[in-house]
């Protein structure tokens, strides 16, 4: 008998898909957000920062960015691994299956890689959620019935991806496997990035939108719901909550692409103002009428926006990485 998890379609849910299709499609006519590298990196920190902190890690957003950067930070050993683990597991989306066992498998062994002693499999014991006074509010399923509970979770999920909407299906997947609580340890962090596994299988940019963060933000509420979901035998209102967060995660990534597309325009006016029209300049002669030293600052932040816009031009367009390149500014 094949399983189907318990859930119903609401208005409230078809009133979130509506709002987040738009925004999507808000987004999508911007055609800015491939040309902004630094906020896409940004986004991705915010999201491992914030999978993180949910689980109780305690370094801060500027700790984690240095970790990934490769900066010395001063910290617990295990919080810092947590990070790079982390970081790697999420350089995956778009390169690994949703719908398969041994890609999550696989994840699950980079995400907890000297973490646990059960990497990579499936937990062999049995696990609870207990609440701060340390009772047990959720009994997670005995260890035996895992593979089969999350092999019939692939396969639902597998089935129903041209049947049922990418954003109602990921959230019922992320419901079910914390559910199941098929690990030892980071089941929730699993969860959340499988979501975004799924999500940017069926549209890219969800490779890097963190909706991680607002999950934190409403961390309590989060916790709630699920453990309401688990009282009421069906996932619906965590469909409903999970279509919020990723609602409202839209909204501010679009707030967050004006600012970047506002400084963009600044960054490449200033370009432009130091040019003469028609004249071509070198990198080093603009480096130096800009008064910057780092090339790959100015090249990310001042000169590739301002070719992608199309108002400088190359001298030799068919060679972009000519030692002899120039670049000018048009009538």
């Amino acid at each position: 008998m094949k399983y189907y998890p318990p859930y119903s379609i609401t208005n409230t849910m078809l009133d979130y898909i509506g709002s987040i299709m738009e925004k999507i499609g808000q987004i999508k006519n911007y055609n800015n957000l491939n040309k902004m590298p630094v906020l896409r990196k940004n986004m991705r920190i915010n999201s491992i920062h914030s999978t993180l902190a949910i689980e109780a890690n305690s370094l801060s957003l500027k700790e984690v960015k240095d970790v990934i950067n490769g900066t010395l930070v001063i910290g617990p050993e295990r919080e810092i691994r947590e990070v790079k683990n982390a970081y790697k597991a999420y350089e995956l989306i778009g390169k690994v299956s949703p719908y398969e066992v041994n890609d999550l498998l696989k994840v699950y062994e980079i995400l907890t890689d000297m973490l646990i002693d059960e990497s990579g499999v499936f937990r062999s014991g049995n696990e609870g959620v207990f609440d701060e006074a340390g009772n047990c509010i959720f009994i997670a399923p005995s260890p035996n019935l895992v593979p089969d509970l999350v092999n019939n979770l692939f396969e639902f999920i597998r089935t129903k991806k041209d049947t049922i909407h990418p954003l109602i299906l990921s959230s019922i997947f992320h419901y079910e496997l914390v559910f199941i609580h098929p690990f030892s340890d980071g089941n929730g962090r699993m969860a959340r990035l499988w979501q975004n596994i799924i999500l940017a299988d069926w549209k890219e940019i969800f490779a890097y939108v963190p909706i991680e963060s607002l999950i934190k933000n409403y961390q309590d509420d989060y916790y709630k719901t699920i453990n309401d979901c688990n009282n009421a035998g069906n996932c619906t209102k965590f469909i409903e909550f999970m279509l919020k967060m990723i609602d409202e995660t839209f909204t501010d990534l679009i707030n967050k692409i004006d600012k970047e597309i506002t400084h963009q325009n600044e960054y490449v006016n200033k370009l432009l103002a130091i040019m003469d029209c028609n004249v071509p300049m070198s990198t080093k002669e603009m480096l130096e009428k800009l008064n910057l030293k780092s090339k790959q600052s100015f090249r990310e932040v001042y000169l590739n926006p301002a070719i992608d816009m199309g108002v400088i031009k190359m001298t030799d367009p068919d060679n972009p990485t000519s030692k002899n390149q120039k670049y000018y500014k048009e009538d």
